[in-house]
């Protein structure tokens, strides 16, 4: 440990830099010489190589992504079963997760290795795949899971149930369930409200729906979402917006809170949502 520092919160920290960005790779080489210079140990990984960081998950207190909001999405779904803080250095363009802006690291890494931070916890979004009454695979998103059409242009039909109960069948391209962490994603394009983050609700936004229901609904986190699609074509599952799952006709999605939760490392006030909301949109903020 460097003299005078006091001891460390966060001891073993991995690092995950963006494959297609060279300048988050050396800025991860940096940060490596930066925070083994605090007394901490660290390890460098590429943010896309999931089987590699689950094999350096035992033990670690801390992973920091050198990305945009896309590397805190794959984060939080590798890390989603444990107990792993995630700390996002922002080389993107929006960032709505990202806490650290590039220019800030040094400060900011040693103020969260000192343990100068708080912990925010967010709900995931669970989904299981049926096919013909079989479970498929289980997939775990942070912002959202969408079902949709898929290479046709041509409206799927999807019937909706609440708990077990018939919501609609929604003639539509598509539906959007959404956590209160997806609600600023693609359900804010579809035209769904924006929540706070430490709201365990979902929205359930239809895509351009064809003379069925067309508002967003909020639902609360004990709910359980059935829909099943009817189409003559091959349907898709898509999980945060970062890969995709062909669906054929019949086929079944359930959704629910996961059991687990993404752990986010914030430096900012409680409030900052708002903030960066406001700046993140270019929405003007008048003071009076």
């Amino acid at each position: 440990m460097a003299p005078n520092t006091p001891p460390l919160a966060f001891c073993k920290t991995g690092l995950l830099y963006h494959p297609k960005l060279a300048e988050s790779r050396v800025m991860a080489a940096e940060m490596l010489e930066f925070i083994e210079g605090l007394g901490a140990s660290a390890w460098v990984s590429s943010s896309w190589d999931e089987a590699d960081i689950k094999e350096r998950l035992d033990g670690l207190d801390l992973l920091i992504t050198l990305g945009g909001d896309g590397s805190l999405l794959r984060a939080a779904r590798v890390t989603a079963h444990r107990t792993i803080p995630i700390l996002g250095i922002n080389m993107g363009r929006l960032g709505f997760l990202v806490e650290v802006q590039p220019a800030e690291w040094p400060e900011r890494i040693r103020q969260t290795l000192l343990g100068d931070c708080w912990i925010e916890e967010r709900m995931l979004l669970r989904a299981e795949h049926y096919h013909e009454d079989q479970v498929v695979n289980t997939y775990e998103a942070l912002n959202e899971v969408v079902i949709g059409r898929g290479q046709f242009a041509r409206v799927v039909r999807l019937r909706t149930e609440i708990d077990g109960v018939f919501l609609t069948t929604y003639t539509a391209d598509g539906v959007i369930l959404a956590t209160a962490t997806g609600s600023t994603a693609y359900a804010l394009a579809a035209g769904g409200p924006i929540l706070p983050p430490e709201l365990e609700n979902f929205l359930l936004v239809p895509l351009a729906p064809h003379l069925s229901l067309e508002r967003a609904i909020v639902l609360s986190k004990g709910v359980t979402v059935s829909v099943q699609i009817s189409t003559d074509y091959t349907a898709v599952l898509t999980v945060d917006g970062q890969f995709e799952v062909e669906l054929a006709d019949q086929d079944k999605v359930v959704m629910r809170a996961s059991p687990a939760v993404a752990r986010f490392v914030r430096l900012q006030d409680k409030s900052y949502f708002y903030r960066t909301l406001m700046q993140r949109l270019g929405w003007p903020q008048k003071r009076k």
